[in-house]
């Protein structure tokens, strides 16, 4: 299994936060799931963001669906999103 992720925003402290959580979710479904491969990509550009329809960043996608925009995640909420995912 393969998942797709990105964290949409310019690269602010808050867009960070979403990634460390995003790292750190993957941890937790890993040990579950020890062949999972993730590659999370940050989209930076504007004009990259603008394709998801977000208002605001910070943004968290995976595999091509907006999960959450606008806040920071907590890790249990992104390990939830992950394995629905799955």
């Amino acid at each position: 299994m393969t998942l797709s992720i990105k964290v949409l925003g310019p690269g602010c402290p808050n867009c960070q936060r979403v990634e460390e959580n995003t790292k750190a979710a993957l941890e937790r479904v890993s040990e579950d799931y020890p062949s999972l491969e993730a590659t999370i990509q940050h989209v930076t550009e504007r004009s990259d963001i603008g394709k998801y329809a977000i208002l605001s960043t910070p943004g968290l996608v995976i595999n091509e669906q907006v999960v959450c925009a606008a806040r920071i995640p907590e890790v249990d909420e992104i390990v939830s999103w992950l394995r629905e995912a799955m």
